[in-house]
C-alpha cells in the first residue's frame, strides 16, 4: 500500500516538473521576442534587425547604394542582410534554449519542440 503512495508522489513530482518546464518555455518564448539580432551585408551598407524569434523589425540601408543602375545589387544586399539576421536569430534562439534546458538539468543540446 505504501508503494502505491510512493508512486503517486513520484507522479506528482513529474507533474510539477512538467508544469515548471511549461512555464519556463512560455517565458523563453516571450524573452526571444525581446532579444534583437542584426544581420549585415555589403560591409554594413545594409542592416536587418530581427527578434530572436526571426521576426524582421527594422531595415537600415545606407543611401550611398541607391543607384538605379544597381537595382539588382541593392535587392541582393537587402536579401542577404535579412537572411543573415534570420540565421543569427535562429542561432540565438538555440543558445537561449540550450541555457534553459541546461538549467533544468537536461542536456544542453536537447531539442524541445518550438
Amino acid at each position: 500500500m505504501l508503494k502505491g503512495l510512493g508512486g503517486m508522489a513520484d507522479m506528482a513530482k513529474m507533474m510539477k516538473a512538467a508544469q515548471d518546464m511549461q512555464t519556463k518555455m512560455a517565458q523563453l518564448q516571450e524573452d526571444l521576442k525581446a532579444i534583437k539580432v542584426v544581420g549585415e551585408s555589403g560591409a554594413g551598407l545594409v542592416k536587418a534587425t530581427a527578434t530572436a524569434k526571426g521576426e524582421l523589425t527594422a531595415l537600415d540601408i545606407d543611401p550611398s547604394i541607391f543607384n538605379s543602375d544597381d537595382k539588382e545589387v541593392v535587392e541582393d544586399l537587402i536579401l542577404a542582410a535579412i537572411k543573415d539576421a534570420q540565421a543569427k536569430a535562429e542561432e540565438r534562439s538555440r543558445e537561449e534554449m540550450g541555457k534553459m534546458t541546461e538549467s533544468m538539468g537536461l542536456p544542453r543540446d536537447m531539442n524541445l519542440p518550438f
